[in-house]
């Protein structure tokens, strides 16, 4: 049985979202703030989180920079923010996925499964995945290495760099990664798969701002280069 944090300020929040996660079989943990969502997230070691952003004490952003430093468990951001901007970079710091108030409980449910079926499906590949001879992903350990340089990459991040190295050269458009890291394309996150991009890039590429390996197709997509200079 998977066990899910659920991090919110409302009580009542709290307890619908409950009661659909224990109905739908998970095992549930809460917390109402920042510092309590840490301590719980340390200490009952979930398999998934969903968390508010709008947090008192420490808020939901604080806390995903603190849980990406420590581990690289699933976060589902749970916000009423009507403003892209603070998605995107809750999607920059390590989140997986996002859901806005207000919200269908089922829906988030799903959220959840897909989440959690992506992770599960990470663990249970075994292969390398090499492109030329400085790229190399271990699947099952989520380890990449470039140009012998070991890279920390969120299980999102590293979920879409697989997806395009092991077709290096081939087009994707933001529709097919979301497609290949939820099982589903939602049209309306696909500016999420820029914001995960853009932190890939800040962490593989000598130049972000001159990309060696993760491409832009203007007007397409992304690819990553068959032959990286």
């Amino acid at each position: 049985m998977a066990t899910v944090l659920v991090v919110d300020d409302e009580p009542k929040i709290v307890q619908l979202v409950r009661d659909y996660l224990e109905n739908a079989g998970f095992a549930v943990i809460t917390a109402g703030d920042g510092q309590a969502a840490l301590r719980s997230a340390r200490t009952g070691h979930p398999d998934l989180i969903i968390l508010d952003l709008g947090l008192p004490v420490v808020d939901g952003l604080d806390v995903t920079r603190s849980l990406r430093r420590e581990a690289a468990v699933p976060i589902i951001m749970l916000t009423a923010r009507t403003d892209e901007s603070d998605k995107l970079v809750g999607l920059e710091l390590g989140a997986d996925d996002y859901v806005t108030k207000p919200f269908s409980p089922k829906e988030l449910v799903a959220r959840v499964r897909a989440v959690l079926r992506r992770a599960q499906g990470m663990e249970r590949q075994s292969d390398i995945v090499r492109v030329g001879t400085n790229v190399e992903l271990d699947v099952p350990k989520m380890e990449a290495t470039i140009g012998g340089r070991h890279i920390d990459l969120t299980r999102t991040e590293f979920e879409l760099l697989a997806t395009m190295a092991r077709q290096p050269g081939r087009i994707f458009t933001r529709a097919q990664l979301l497609s290949a890291i939820r099982g589903v394309a939602f049209e309306s996150y696909e500016r999420a798969i820029d914001a995960h991009v853009k932190n890939i890039r800040r962490k593989i590429e000598p130049d972000p701002r001159a990309p060696r390996y993760l491409l832009t197709a203007y007007g397409v997509g992304y690819r990553f280069a068959d032959a990286p200079r």
